[in-house]
């Protein structure tokens, strides 16, 4: 379901929690709080919600916030990028992650959109696997500076089954 502006501190929240446990053995500490103060704090959550070309979403089970996405549309005018995918890790590999790619494909569909994207972090196999799963394939690198020293070392992956999805 769709967030609200007051849903932003519990993203908020949760996205710290996810990362700190996820993330661990896969970028530094450093880099971890770097990325959540430039990506995850209320304010900038609530202003992507009042943008109209990005969508955040939130997944609640049992009346808890378990995970959230959020899907922008790129500069290509046919494309849109699921920027930010997660599960708390007590809610892995029931089904939630397929759930919020579904969302997206319904979003690239209801705006007459034609290629859904993502990045992930080469080292993230667990999401990798999971990607692929769904039907997304690896396109190129994609290596970007985030300032402060860090970079995003991941991979470009395009949807390349959307057919499969009968939504």
């Amino acid at each position: 379901m769709p967030i609200i502006l007051s849903d932003a501190p519990a993203i908020s929240t949760l996205a710290d929690e996810i990362w700190r446990h996820h993330y661990a053995d896969i970028i530094s500490p450093e880099q971890i709080d770097y990325m959540l103060a430039q990506r995850y704090q209320p304010e900038l959550i609530q202003e992507q919600v009042l943008n109209p070309d990005i969508w955040w979403k939130k997944l609640v089970v049992d009346e808890k916030m378990i995970g959230f996405s959020c899907c922008m549309r790129t500069s290509n005018p046919d494309e849109l990028k699921i920027d930010k995918l997660y599960i708390h890790c007590d809610h892995h590999r029931q089904g939630y992650g397929g759930l919020l790619v579904a969302d997206a494909i319904k979003l690239l569909r209801e705006n007459s959109l034609r290629r859904l994207i993502l990045t992930v972090n080469k080292h993230n196999q667990t999401a990798i696997l999971a990607y692929r799963h769904y039907g997304f394939e690896i396109a190129a690198d994609s290596v970007v500076d985030i300032g402060g020293g860090y970079f995003m070392n991941d991979y470009l992956m395009t949807m390349t089954k959307l057919d499969r999805w009968n939504i």
